[in-house]
């Protein structure tokens, strides 16, 4: 056990540490990614409301959820202790040497790290915390007719303490749910909201661009065969798709504001 300790006490157990939390918040990148292009679906917030709902109130989920917010804290809490060590000592070098001279975002990796810390702060300030602490989000009735599948949306009028019903009267279900989706409305009409997201998402990409690879490299999984792989996969999926996907996100909501 002390060998174990000792080990991930060390420089090169830290940033061990920093890769595997760094693949497990890229995997997070994937999944919410997918869950926030709901937003695109023409249904005045419908399936993202009861994606948020979901993701707010489903056990397994929730477990996910502190676990990605601690692998958040860890990852962040290291990152600052191995660049202040290595402005003091020599740093410890990866399983496998990258080759060629240190790229841009691998000399700002600080920089890059805290706007998106900042980010995240104000990102979870904004729709999370408010979701799930502070009772100033309103709710939405959406009533589909399950023969036509056309569905009519009101506002609704909810009881303190109320969170979501599903019913069904007669042909109609009725979903009565928080509206998530006016909030991000209102904050992705704001310019300097969206100005700060899109920066934001531009650190993810530079960030990613380096941290996706050098994970591999602290872990040793590099192979000559399977090198071009990950390096594809970091640069265009990562650092590029992404952030462009998130980006999207808050420019279309905004010109959208301005079109209304």
């Amino acid at each position: 056990m002390s060998e174990f300790k000792q080990t991930f006490n060390s420089s090169l157990g830290k940033k061990l540490i920093m890769a595997l939390t760094g693949l497990f918040l890229c995997t997070f990148l994937i999944v919410h990614l997918g869950g926030n292009l709901l937003l695109f679906k023409d249904d005045q917030g419908f399936a993202f409301n009861s994606y948020a709902n979901f993701l707010t109130h489903f056990p397994p989920i929730e477990v996910i959820a502190y676990i990605l917010y601690i692998s958040i804290v860890v990852h962040a809490v290291y990152a600052l202790v191995l660049t202040l060590k290595n402005r003091k000592a020599r740093p410890v070098g990866y399983a496998v040497q990258p080759k060629g001279k240190a790229s841009w975002s691998s000399k700002n990796m600080g920089l890059l790290g805290s706007i998106l810390l900042l980010f995240i702060v104000i990102h979870m300030s904004d729709f999370w915390y408010s979701y799930k602490y502070q009772d100033v989000l309103k709710f939405k009735e959406y009533k589909t007719d399950l023969a036509t599948n056309v569905t009519t949306v009101t506002p609704y009028d909810a009881a303190p303490g109320f969170e979501r019903s599903i019913s069904t009267e007669g042909n109609v279900e009725i979903v009565r749910v928080k509206d998530i989706h006016a909030r991000v409305q209102e904050s992705f009409g704001k310019l300097w909201y969206v100005a700060f997201y899109v920066i934001a998402m531009g650190a993810v990409a530079f960030h990613l661009l380096h941290g996706f690879q050098s994970a591999f490299q602290t872990l040793g999984w590099v192979h000559k065969k399977y090198q071009p792989i990950v390096y594809f996969f970091g640069t265009w999926f990562f650092g590029v798709i992404i952030p462009v996907g998130f980006a999207l996100m808050p420019v279309v909501y905004y010109f959208q504001s301005l079109s209304k």
